[in-house]
């Protein structure tokens, strides 16, 4: 089992990558797509950043752990 510092540690990498995949997304459907498909990936991409904002908040929020 994990301890709660290495769990953090995963939950905060998780949402660094959400935030790296949304500005690819965001990019693509800028530049190279159009139609429907912009569309999607654009909401997408605005809902990923909007979730690994929010986890990162309660990551730092939390407070450091006891390990």
């Amino acid at each position: 089992m994990m301890s709660p510092s290495l769990m953090k540690m995963w939950v905060s990498l998780a949402s660094m990558g959400f935030m790296f995949l949304s500005i690819i997304m965001i990019y693509l459907s800028r530049f190279k797509l159009s139609g429907v498909l912009k569309f999607l990936t654009a909401l997408i991409a605005y809902i990923l950043m909007f979730v690994s904002g929010i986890i990162i908040v309660l990551v730092v929020f939390s407070g450091p752990t006891s390990e």
